[in-house]
């Protein structure tokens, strides 16, 4: 029950510290990440990832979409899947919301990074 805890405290914690950002939502930042972190990903999988219902990745994209963040196009492989790429626009303001969370969070903690290192590693080992 302990680290059920632990791990609701730091999902909120960090929420409120990305919130902070004040140009984009949560859900289109999220969008944004795991289109710069996997290239070509395909939107369903990107759905599951961020584990959003489809109606609302379907409003959140096309949104970024308007903004010349991202484009969806169909995949070479297969057409019928789509794909999700990060525009230089996307990538510039994923980077500016990165700087301003790294301002915030202060110097770099050889400590904290390892243990974030540690978290993230058995959490993408869960999911």
């Amino acid at each position: 029950m302990e680290r059920a805890r632990k791990l609701l405290e730091i999902e909120a914690l960090a929420e409120n510290l990305i919130k902070k950002h004040k140009n984009l939502s949560l859900l289109k930042l999220k969008i944004l990440f795991f289109a710069s972190m996997y290239e070509n990903l395909s939107v369903s999988m990107i759905i599951e990832k961020i584990g959003i219902k489809k109606s609302n990745f379907a409003l959140m994209s096309s949104e970024l979409e308007s903004e010349g963040l991202i484009e969806i196009a169909p995949a070479e492989i297969d057409r019928r899947c789509r794909v999700l790429h990060m525009t230089e626009k996307g990538k510039r303001e994923l980077a500016v919301y990165e700087k301003d969370i790294e301002g915030v969070l202060g110097a770099s903690n050889p400590e904290v990074d390892r243990a974030l290192d540690v978290l993230l590693d058995f959490l993408n080992k869960k999911i």
